[in-house]
C-alpha cells in the first residue's frame, strides 16, 4: 500500500511513490519477463555517449522510445530492451585533454598513449549516474543493469568481424583522397559527420587575376598582352597552391576591356575574362567595354602565369580546364584550383592530368615553403595573401561573404579539405542496394525516406573509416613490414588474431596501444606484419548494436536471429546523417538490408519562443528541474500531445505545467462523467 500523500507533494509526489512501488516490487524486471516464448518484437536503443550530460532532448528521445515496447508487450509480445553506451572517439578524448590541460596528438604522445588510453577507458562513465537517474524519473523501462558497452572487448571482436565481412567482399580498401580534416584533432572526418557540422559564417572571399600568357589565342584570336583571367576564392589560403582554373566549356564567357585609371593623361586598361552573364554582378560600376564573346570550350587549355611563387611545381599545371560542377550562382564562373584541398579539384585535376602540391602541414598551418606566413594556420593568413595579391597587382576584389562551412562536430574548428591518406568502405558500390533497402522502411514522416535520408543515400560517397586517433576500435588490418612484398590481412576474432600472432598475450587488451604490439608472421614472405596506426569511426560501433550487442556471430545466434532487424527505432532528425546512415550501411553490407522496419524521426527542441536552445542564450532547460518540478507525467504527456514527434516542440517549465492543469482538468471530468453514468 501506498503512504498518503500529501497535497504539497502534488503530481511529482505521487510519481516518486510509484517508483518506489516499482522497485520494491520489482515491476520493471518483471515487466522484461514477461511473455517468455512468444513471438518477439524488436526494439533498438541508440546508444548515448556515456560520458556526457544527459540534456532536455534526450527526455523527448526517452519519451517516444518508451511507448511502442510497452504497447507491444501489453499486446502479447516479448520486446527485449537492452540499454547501450557509446565510449569510444573524440568525445571522450576531447573532454581528457581537457581535464589534462593538453591539446592535440603532439601533447597526447608527450604525455603517453597508454597512460591517455587509460584516462579514457576510466572516464567513460563519468555521467552515467545522470543518465540512470533521469531514465528512472521520467519513466523509461529500459534494461540498465545488462547493457551494451562499445570499448568491451566482446563488442570490439563482432566489430571486426564486420570487418572482415566487408574485406572478403572487396568494401573495405585503403586510398589517398582529399577528405575534410580537422587539424586540432589531426584526423579525417567522414562525410556523415561533416554534414554535422555546417555553420554560417562570414569568410573573406576574393576574386584573383591570373594573367594570361602572352602569344595565344582563343577562339581563333589573338590575346591582348595586359589580359587577365578572373576567379572567385571562397579561400584564399588556397591560392598559394593553385594549379589549374577549371570553366564550364557550356558557357559563354567573354573578353572585356576595363579602365582602371583615369589619372594619367592616357587612360589605363586592363582586359579581364569571365562569365558573359557575371559581368556586371563583377564589374558593378565600372567602366568597360564587351571586346568578343566565345564558349568555355575555346579557353581550354590556355595557359597562364603562376600567381604565387611558392613551391616547387613539376608536372602539368596553369592552365584553364573543364569542370561540369562550376555553375554561375556566384563568383566568375571560373573556379581556381588546388588539387590539395578540394575534393571536386582533386577530382578534375586528376581526370586532366594536373600536377598536385601540398602546401599546408598535418596541423594546417603553412610549411616552410611559403615564407611569408610559414608556421601560421591558413585561415588566419586570408587577409594578408589578399594584400600580397594587391601589391602584386594580382587582386580584382575582395569581400565579406556569408556561406555555409564545415565545422569539427565535437570541437567546433573549421575543417580543412586535405589530402590523406585513408580507408574506407565503398559504399558508392551499394548505392542502389542501400536506396532500394531504405524504401522498404516506414520512415514517420514519410518526407524522410524521399527527402533528407533518401537524397543522402542517392548520392552516397565511400565511407572513410579511418582516424588517426586512439581512444577506439582498433582497425583490424596488418601490412607487411617488406615493402616489396606488402601482403596485407584483415583479422575477424581474437582466435584468428591469436592463431596468426608471432606473439599475443592470453588475455588481449584489444585497445591501443596494446594491439599495437601484436604482430603477424606474413603467409607471403615470412616477415613481421604491423597493425595499421588508426582506429575506426566511433559511428561504426554504433551502426554495429544489432549484432555485437550480442556478441554475433560467436555467441547468442539464435537471439539475433529473433531479433533482426528491429521492428521500431526512434531518435531526433540529426540522426539521418549519424546512427540512422550508419545501421542502414553496415545492414546493407553486411546482410542485404536495413536492420529496422520502422522509425520516428523527432524534431528539435526548443525553447518556450520558438528558439534553438543553446549555453550562450542561456534558454535551456535542466532536464532534473524540468521532472522535479514539473513532473515526468506532465513531461511526458507534453511530448506526446503538443505537436507530432517529427516537428519541433516548443518546452519550457511554464508550457509543461500548463500541460499538467489539462491532464488534471481532464481527469476531472472523466470523474464527473463516471459520477454521472453511476448515478443514473
Amino acid at each position: 500500500m501506498y503512504k498518503k500523500v500529501e497535497l504539497k507533494d502534488g503530481f511529482v509526489g505521487m510519481e516518486h511513490e510509484v517508483a518506489e512501488n516499482w522497485k520494491k516490487k520489482d515491476i520493471i524486471k518483471k515487466n522484461f519477463a514477461m511473455n517468455e516464448g512468444k513471438r518477439y518484437f524488436t526494439f533498438y536503443d541508440g546508444p548515448p555517449t556515456a560520458n556526457g550530460k544527459p540534456h532536455v532532448g534526450h527526455i523527448e528521445t526517452r519519451v517516444m522510445k518508451d511507448i511502442i515496447p510497452r504497447y507491444k508487450v501489453m499486446k502479447g509480445y516479448k520486446v527485449i530492451r537492452k540499454a547501450g553506451w557509446d565510449t569510444h572517439g573524440l568525445p571522450v578524448e576531447l573532454e581528457i585533454e581537457k581535464k589534462l590541460g593538453i591539446s592535440g596528438k603532439e601533447q597526447i604522445e608527450d604525455y603517453g598513449v597508454e597512460k591517455f588510453v587509460k584516462e579514457c577507458k576510466d572516464s567513460v562513465f563519468t555521467y552515467v549516474h545522470m543518465w540512470e537517474e533521469m531514465t528512472n524519473k521520467v519513466g523509461y523501462w529500459v534494461d540498465m543493469d545488462n547493457p551494451y558497452v562499445t570499448y568491451h572487448n566482446e563488442y570490439i571482436e563482432s566489430v571486426w568481424w564486420a570487418l572482415k565481412q566487408m574485406w572478403e567482399k572487396g568494401l573495405l580498401y585503403e586510398g589517398h583522397k582529399v577528405m575534410p580534416y580537422c587539424p586540432r584533432c589531426g584526423t579525417a572526418l567522414s562525410s556523415h559527420e561533416v554534414a554535422q557540422g555546417y555553420k554560417d559564417v562570414k569568410d573573406l572571399t576574393c576574386i584573383a587575376k591570373f594573367k594570361v600568357v602572352d602569344g595565344q589565342n582563343i577562339a581563333g584570336e589573338g590575346i591582348d598582352s595586359n589580359t587577365y583571367i578572373l576567379a572567385w576564392t571562397t579561400t584564399p589560403w588556397t591560392l598559394p597552391s593553385n594549379l589549374a582554373l577549371c570553366v564550364n566549356k557550356t558557357y559563354e564567357y567573354a573578353e572585356v576591356k576595363v579602365t582602371i585609371s583615369n589619372e594619367d593623361e592616357e587612360p589605363k586598361y586592363e582586359n579581364y575574362i569571365l562569365a558573359k552573364d557575371l559581368i556586371e554582378k563583377v564589374l558593378k560600376d565600372k567602366e568597360y567595354k564587351l571586346v568578343k564573346t566565345f564558349k568555355g570550350e575555346d579557353l581550354l587549355g590556355t595557359k597562364y602565369e603562376r600567381l604565387m611563387p611558392f613551391g616547387e611545381v613539376e608536372g602539368k599545371a596553369f592552365e584553364v580546364i573543364h569542370g561540369d560542377y562550376v555553375n554561375l550562382d556566384d563568383g566568375t564562373g571560373i573556379v581556381h584550383i588546388a588539387p590539395a584541398y578540394g575534393e571536386d579539384d582533386s577530382f578534375v585535376s586528376k581526370q586532366n592530368g594536373i600536377t598536385f602540391i601540398n602546401l599546408v602541414d598535418k596541423s594546417g598551418k603553412f610549411v616552410k615553403e611559403v615564407e611569408p606566413w610559414a608556421g601560421r594556420f591558413v585561415r588566419d593568413c586570408n587577409e594578408d595573401i589578399c594584400k600580397w595579391l594587391a601589391n602584386e597587382n594580382k587582386l580584382f576584389g575582395k569581400e565579406k561573404h556569408l556561406h555555409s562551412y564545415p565545422h569539427c562536430w565535437r570541437c567546433d574548428t573549421p575543417l580543412l579539405y586535405y589530402p590523406k591518406e585513408s580507408w574506407f568502405v565503398a559504399m558508392s558500390k551499394l548505392r542502389d542496394e542501400l536506396v532500394e533497402n531504405n524504401n522498404k522502411v516506414n520512415w514517420y514522416p514519410d518526407t524522410i525516406r524521399t527527402g533528407r535520408f533518401g537524397k543522402f543515400l542517392e548520392n552516397v560517397i565511400d565511407w572513410g573509416i579511418s582516424r588517426d586517433r586512439y581512444w577506439g576500435t582498433p582497425l583490424p588490418v596488418w601490412t607487411c613490414e617488406d615493402e616489396n612484398c606488402g601482403h596485407q590481412e584483415c583479422i575477424g576474432s581474437i582466435e584468428e588474431l591469436k592463431q596468426k600472432a608471432i606473439e599475443c598475450p592470453k588475455d588481449i587488451e584489444l585497445h591501443k596501444p596494446y594491439i599495437d604490439n601484436v604482430h603477424l608472421k606474413c603467409s607471403k614472405c615470412g616477415k613481421k606484419m604491423n597493425r595499421a596506426k588508426e582506429v575506426i569511426d566511433c559511428w561504426f560501433d554504433s551502426g554495429s548494436m544489432p549484432f555485437a550487442q550480442w556478441h554475433y556471430p560467436f555467441e547468442n545466434k539464435e537471439m539475433f536471429d529473433n531479433n533482426f532487424p528491429a521492428g521500431f527505432i526512434s531518435e531526433a532528425i540529426d540522426q539521418t546523417r549519424g546512427w540512422f546512415y550508419t545501421l542502414t550501411a553496415i545492414g546493407t553490407a553486411l546482410f542485404k538490408r536495413t536492420p529496422f522496419e520502422n522509425c520516428i524521426v523527432l524534431g528539435h527542441v526548443l525553447d518556450e519562443k520558438g528558439q534553438k536552445m543553446s549555453k550562450s542564450k542561456g534558454n535551456g532547460v535542466d532536464p532534473m528541474v524540468l521532472l522535479d518540478q514539473v513532473g515526468a507525467d506532465a513531461t511526458r504527456w507534453h511530448f506526446y500531445t503538443v505537436s507530432a514527434p517529427w516537428l519541433p516542440t516548443r518546452l519550457g517549465l511554464n508550457n509543461v505545467q500548463e500541460t499538467r492543469k489539462r491532464i488534471f482538468k481532464y481527469i476531472m471530468e472523466c470523474i464527473l462523467i463516471l459520477c454521472f453514468i453511476c448515478r443514473n
